[in-house]
């Protein structure tokens, strides 16, 4: 191939002109051939391209993960932000401000909250900027819900920055949904001294009005059952005792609740002794065993002026379902309790009403509840329930 001077002093014909550029196009196109051959091989690779770029500080769109590897860069930028050594404590303070807008923004309210935090122990000591890093918090708390630190630090704000509607109107909120009428009503009216138009104050002191009077009323009407009830305990109390109830699982002396009274049997468990609408009658709930069924019925609310036989002609008014022999009946079986303290059983007479025979010396109420064992009259069921020894069998 000739010289660069030999090119410069040779006089080309014009078809020599156009071979010598062929030739110098050929070459020109080998050498690119050549080069596309030799891999580059200290960029980003280009299946992961963009996996690369995103986790450049330049170009990421979100901050590192705990476990991600951390660019170098992005290790230094972070210590040119946060070092307290590289900042003032009002550029650290606005630094972690951007931070929490930042989380705000893309809802992630608990972060917010750790980034104003941190803002704060920057310790600056400008007014303005502390009032904007709690009220911001406050929203932040506001959106998880924590109505009462919110409050709390919507008021901090206030005291650095005493004309902040949104750390006023947002105090009131709160102190609406934590039922502290009196700070909503007295927040609400700030904001209309200075924005007498304002429709959300005005309608929240409405609410705020309303929801007051409606609990104060409840609480009256929960007083007054409340009242009642201790009222209604108090007579059931004075008559047990005037009737001289006693107890096999209860130890004399001790004080007499609502959970003691509450029946031991799963069937009447939501029946407890009780006075009559006119507080005058006991109301009992009351278990009837059949020993030789191993079976029971209950009566979940009996009037102590009730007789046995009323209760008999209530339990027959149907056969019961496993009497194939017909041994049960008004008139065919007997009743009886059972003394567990000497651990004897008597016989009721069937006359009597509920509130006699309770009043016998020997019967003893069993786990809140009256317990009475049927046996059909005269048969070989009564004989041996009669001179059962271990009477701990019977239930």
């Amino acid at each position: 191939m000739p010289t660069e001077e030999e090119v410069r002093q040779r006089q080309w014909t014009e078809q020599e002109r156009l071979e010598l550029a062929a030739k110098m196009d050929e070459e020109l196109d080998e050498f690119i051939n050549g080069l596309e051959k030799k891999r580059y091989e200290e960029g980003w690779p280009e299946d992961r391209w963009q996996e690369e770029m995103d986790k450049h500080p330049f170009f990421m769109k979100k901050e590192p993960q705990p476990g991600d590897e951390i660019h170098p860069m992005f290790e230094g930028l972070q210590k040119l932000k946060y070092d307290p050594e590289e900042n003032t404590c009002e550029e650290l303070a606005l630094n972690y401000k951007e931070d929490g807008n930042f989380y705000m923004k893309h809802k992630k309210f608990r972060m917010a909250v750790y980034s104003f935090s941190e803002g704060l122990k920057a310790k600056c000591e400008k007014p303005e900027v502390l009032a904007v890093l709690y009220n911001n918090r406050s929203a932040a708390q506001y959106f998880l819900k924590n109505y009462r630190s919110s409050l709390a630090d919507a008021q901090k704000a206030l005291e650095y920055k005493t004309d902040y509607a949104k750390a006023r109107w947002r105090a009131a909120q709160c102190a609406y949904q934590l039922e502290r009428f009196d700070v909503c009503t007295e927040l609400c009216e700030q904001i209309l001294e200075n924005d007498v138009d304002n429709k959300e104050a005005q309608e929240l002191l409405k609410k705020n009005k309303a929801k007051k009077l409606d609990l104060e009323r409840n609480k009256r009407k929960e007083m007054a059952l409340e009242k009642k009830r201790i009222q209604r305990f108090q007579s059931l109390l004075n008559a047990l005792e005037e009737r001289k109830i006693k107890y096999d699982d209860i130890k004399p002396g001790k004080p007499i609740t609502d959970e003691i009274l509450k029946p031991k049997f799963l069937a009447l468990e939501d029946y407890p002794v009780h006075l009559d609408d006119d507080n005058k009658t006991l109301i009992w709930p009351a278990a009837f065993s059949y020993p030789e069924f191993l079976y029971s019925d209950y009566q979940q609310q009996l009037s102590e002026e009730a007789t046995m036989l009323d209760v008999l002609d209530s339990l027959f008014a149907e056969p019961l379902p496993m009497d194939n022999n017909g041994s049960y009946g008004v008139d065919k079986v007997n009743v009886y309790y059972e003394n567990r303290k000497v651990g004897c059983v008597h016989k009721i007479k069937l006359e009597k009403t509920i509130k006699e025979i309770i009043n016998e010396k020997s019967f003893f109420v069993t786990g809140g509840s009256l317990l009475f064992y049927i046996v059909p009259k005269d048969s070989h069921v009564e004989q041996k329930f009669i001179h059962e020894e271990r009477r701990g069998l019977i239930k």
